[in-house]
């Protein structure tokens, strides 16, 4: 007999992540098993019907502090939910269904669209998303690779 059992992969606690559908090639996220569902950092946020449809479109700065990289992103809304955050902020936001790309690995996940400005990364990976796929590594970083950290332009340093 043999074993058919699939070992899940193992993530680092941020991960660089691609939403293709969205236009987002690269984005990179805290993992957050404490969070059910994730969240993207959107801005510019409109409600809009097309063909009967409840749609979205806003905009998501890929990297804090890189306001010159935007990405401008339409989506269906799947529903708005009451999300208390961290902080314990309580805030209805629009939640979008789309596909997400990590390591090899691609599937459809829930997004609630808020601003994470002050935040130091752009998306949160919700367990929601991630739960009977993948595992946390905590001690970890980037298990999935570096390789889309490389498609954004170096900063220039200051002297």
């Amino acid at each position: 007999m043999t074993n058919t059992t699939v070992k899940p992969q193992v993530l680092g606690w941020r991960e660089w992540l691609s939403l293709p559908e969205l236009g987002v090639d690269h984005i990179k996220a805290k993992v957050d098993t404490g969070a059910r569902t994730s969240a993207l950092h959107a801005h510019d946020i409109e409600p809009f019907e097309s063909s009967g449809v409840l749609k979205v479109k806003f905009g998501v700065h890929p990297l804090q502090r890189k306001k010159e990289i935007e990405i401008h992103c339409v989506a269906d809304v799947v529903d708005r939910r009451r999300v208390t955050s961290s902080d314990g902020q309580s805030e209805k936001r629009y939640v979008i269904r789309t596909l997400m790309e990590l390591g090899n690995l691609r599937w459809p996940i829930e997004l609630t669209l808020t601003s994470r400005k002050s935040m130091r990364f752009r998306m949160l990976l919700g367990r929601a998303a991630i739960s009977g796929l993948l595992l946390v590594d905590p001690a970890k970083s980037y298990l999935t690779g570096r390789r889309l950290s490389k498609l954004y332009p170096k900063s220039k340093k200051r002297s």
